[in-house]
């Protein structure tokens, strides 16, 4: 069995004891101590599946720069994007729906990077991400259920799919 590193650890703990103080948003004393306690214990069992590369990746500015913006203003856009597409097929059967599955290229390449751009992928309505596979060569590729399948090269398509996403996560993540 694979022993959880501390630095694993430490991380897991920090993520854990953040959101048990967004929950309870309280600073009592026993609250906080119960957070800690519960957030060191499910650090202690979960650090070594929680943590796979470098545990304190996001704390570079540059990358938590990268996050916030994606966070805060990218991925709302992309997301408004394709509910007005979904919106529009919906109200008005003489819009194209031509659902099919699509395999798409893609250029991440850590684990953390694709597991972000397919629920990202995911949560836009229209897409979902059925699997993410590696070919032999280490290129990523994306099934995705999408709601309109365009006529095009799978990179035409991914480049619809994915919009601006998988840029902004490569900057988060590579």
């Amino acid at each position: 069995m694979k022993k959880t590193s501390f630095g694993a650890w430490l991380a897991t703990f920090v993520v854990c004891a953040g959101f048990w103080m967004l929950i309870t948003l309280s600073l009592d004393p026993q609250m906080l101590i119960a957070g800690a306690a519960v957030s060191a214990l499910v650090a202690l069992f979960a650090g070594r599946f929680f943590i796979h590369e470098s545990p304190f990746h996001l704390l570079n500015p540059k990358h938590l720069f990268a996050l916030l913006g994606y966070a805060l203003l990218v991925f709302p856009i992309e997301l408004l994007k394709a509910n007005l597409d979904v919106a529009k097929r919906a109200l008005s059967p003489a819009l194209p729906v031509n659902p099919g599955i699509v395999k798409v290229p893609s250029k991440m390449k850590g684990e953390y990077g694709q597991a972000m751009l397919a629920n990202s992928i995911t949560l836009t309505p229209g897409t979902i991400t059925m699997d993410v596979a590696e070919d032999e060569q280490g290129q990523a590729w994306y099934y995705i259920h999408w709601i309109d399948v365009a006529e095009g090269t799978a990179e035409e398509q991914g480049d619809a799919i994915k919009g601006t996403l998988e840029k902004w996560v490569g900057r988060i993540f590579e």
